[in-house]
C-alpha cells in the first residue's frame, strides 16, 4: 500500500490536473460508469461536521472513501478548519492500495468542479466574476474559475467584510481589479460563485441578472442555504449528483418549497459527456448545484498515487 503525505499534494496535484480528473469523473457518472455511494455525515457539535464519501468507478478501477470533516476549533491550534484522508482499494480484490492526504486535495477538487461549470455554462463573453463568500475555499474558487474565463474584474461580498483584502489579493496576483460590493450590485456579474457555510440564504433572486451562471459551492448538508429557493425557479439547474442536490444540496430547499422537482435537474456530466445540453440562451440563467461527491475524491487522489508513484514520493508500507 502507497501513502502520499499531505506534504507532498502541492507539488503532485495542479489545479490543470485536477479538473481534468474531476470533469472525467463526472463524464463517466453520466455514463452509469461510476457510482457514489450514500453519505454518512454528522454532527458532533459546537460546529464540528463529520462523514464519509465514497464510491466506485468502474472505468478508472478506483473504489475508495474520503472521510473527514469540518472543526471550526483547529483555527486556534494552528491547523486547517477542515480535515480529510482519502483511502483507495483494488475493486477487484478489496485490497487496500493507498492513503491520501485530503485536505488541499479536497480545496482542488471543490474549485475544479465550480471551474468546469463555468467552463461549460457561462456565457462565452463572461467578463465580471462575482464571488460570495471570502474564506479560504473562496481563493481556490477564483483562481479556477480565472483559468477558464477571461475575466476583466472581480467583484465580491461577505457577511465578515474584513475578510474580504485576501481575496483581493489573489484577484490581484491574475492581474484583475477587485471591488467589495453590496449583494445588490450581483447584478453587474457575468458568473457568480458562492461558497459560504449559511444556514439561510444570502444571494435573492433579485440579486442576479439575466444571463448569469452560478456556481453554488458552500450548501453539503442538510439545513445549509446560500441562495433563495426563487433563484432556481428561475434558473436551469444543474449538479454534479441529483440525489445529494436534492437531499443536501442548494436544492433542497427549492424542492421542498415546491418551486421544482428532482427531473428538473440536470448532471453536470450529461452535458460533459453530450447527454444533454447545457447553456441555450445567452438570457437564461444556469445553476450549478456542488454538493461535493466521493467520487471527486477519489478521481483526484487517484491522480495524486499515481504522480507520486512515478516521482517516487509515495510511502510504501505493509499492512
Amino acid at each position: 500500500m502507497l501513502i502520499v503525505p499531505e506534504s507532498e499534494i502541492a507539488a503532485l496535484v495542479s489545479p490543470e490536473a485536477a479538473f481534468a480528473a474531476v470533469e472525467e469523473v463526472f463524464a463517466a457518472m453520466a455514463r452509469g460508469e461510476a457510482v457514489n455511494f450514500p453519505v454518512i455525515r454528522e454532527a458532533l457539535g459546537e460546529g464540528r461536521q463529520y462523514g464519509f464519501k465514497s464510491g466506485l468507478d468502474r472505468k478508472g478501477a478506483v473504489m475508495g472513501v474520503k472521510s473527514g470533516g469540518y472543526f471550526p476549533g483547529n483555527a486556534g491550534r494552528g491547523i486547517p478548519n477542515h480535515q480529510s484522508t482519502v483511502f483507495l482499494f483494488d475493486p477487484e480484490s478489496g485490497r487496500p492500495t493507498a492513503v491520501v492526504g485530503g485536505n488541499l486535495l479536497t480545496a482542488l477538487r471543490t474549485a475544479a468542479a465550480a471551474a468546469i461549470s463555468v467552463d461549460r455554462l457561462a456565457r462565452k463573453d463572461a467578463k465580471v466574476l462575482g464571488m460570495v463568500g471570502a474564506g479560504h475555499q473562496a481563493q481556490f474558487q477564483l483562481r479556477a474559475a480565472a483559468r477558464v474565463r477571461d475575466f476583466e474584474r472581480v467583484i465580491a461580498w461577505n457577511y465578515h467584510p474584513e475578510m474580504l483584502p485576501k481575496l483581493g489579493a489573489a484577484a490581484a496576483e491574475l492581474g484583475l481589479p477587485f471591488e467589495a460590493v453590496p449583494l445588490e450590485r450581483m447584478t453587474e456579474a457575468d458568473a457568480i460563485v458562492t461558497v459560504t457555510s449559511s444556514p439561510a440564504a444570502s444571494l435573492m433572486a433579485a440579486h442576479v441578472a439575466p444571463g448569469t451562471h452560478l456556481a453554488c459551492m458552500g450548501t453539503d448538508t442538510k439545513g445549509k442555504q446560500e441562495v433563495e429557493p426563487a433563484l432556481l425557479a428561475r434558473a436551469r439547474v444543474f449538479t454534479d449528483e441529483v440525489a445529494q442536490s436534492v437531499t443536501i444540496g442548494e436544492a433542497q430547499h427549492a424542492i421542498a418549497a415546491g418551486l421544482i422537482a428532482e427531473a428538473d435537474i440536470t448532471p453536470i456530466g450529461a452535458v460533459i459527456a453530450g447527454l444533454a445540453t447545457g447553456r441555450q440562451s445567452g438570457d437564461e440563467i444556469t445553476l450549478f448545484d456542488g454538493t461535493g461527491v466521493g467520487l471527486q475524491d477519489l478521481a483526484v487522489a487517484g491522480a495524486a498515487v499515481r504522480l507520486a508513484a512515478e516521482k517516487g514520493v509515495a510511502v510504501s508500507v505493509t499492512i
